[in-house]
């Protein structure tokens, strides 16, 4: 069962965040999606943990989203899981959109989390600080005992505009698209196992995250 836009996970089957695909052969694909519509602004997204950051519901232009905005420091990852999630190979996207920040901007997608400190996370960085030359970015990490390690990199223009992100992972594969453009490709054996997916930003990166859809095994 893929759940329509505008209508809650917990609406549709209490208690399940992922949602088993009907009809198919075999049980253990899922699908789930979420816009944020049926959630109370000022409030974290219902099946959402805060992990690290201040995580709400914000309107974007009449438009709910789920929005990061603590103004950490430099070295702090902020992030959010979403409850109950317990896969291995995934594909994911999300819709970001910088909405601030001095040191750090943008965010992305957390996949295999073991826990706050264990996880593989692809971000999207749409600006140049100005104690930091590099180019705006595309990047896929793993964070393992809370390091941060680069595992593919790729500079692409930045803006404050919608963005699409996109990670497929399979066994130990990761690809990477921006905009329906593949950028990221990686071999690593760090997680292999099930664990949690979330959503990921650095310092004071304030970000806002929507239409975030998985498909799971």
């Amino acid at each position: 069962m893929t759940l329509r836009r505008g209508i809650s996970i917990r609406r549709a089957i209490p208690g399940v965040i992922l949602a088993v695909s009907a009809g198919l052969a075999t049980a253990s694909l899922h699908h789930a999606s979420w816009d944020f519509e049926a959630d109370e602004p000022g409030r974290i997204a219902v099946g959402f943990t805060e992990e690290v950051g201040r995580w709400e519901v914000v309107s974007d232009g009449g438009n709910r989203v789920l929005a990061q905005q603590a103004e950490n420091r430099l070295p702090v990852f902020n992030l959010t899981f979403i409850d109950d999630t317990s896969s291995k190979n995934v594909d994911l996207s999300v819709r970001i959109k910088s909405a601030g920040g001095e040191n750090e901007r943008g965010g992305g997608l957390v996949w295999r989390a073991k826990d706050k400190d264990n996880y593989y996370v692809a971000r999207y960085n749409p600006y140049v600080a100005r104690h930091n030359p590099r180019e705006p970015n595309f990047r896929l990490y793993k964070v393992e005992e809370g390091k941060l390690t680069q595992l593919d990199h790729a500079d692409v223009p930045g803006d404050d505009e919608w963005h699409t992100l996109r990670i497929s992972m399979k066994g130990d594969q990761i690809v990477g698209y921006l905009d329906d453009q593949k950028l990221l490709q990686a071999e690593d054996s760090t997680f292999l196992d099930v664990g949690k997916i979330g959503l990921w930003t650095r310092s004071d990166a304030r970000t806002y995250f929507d239409d975030l859809m998985i498909s799971a095994q």
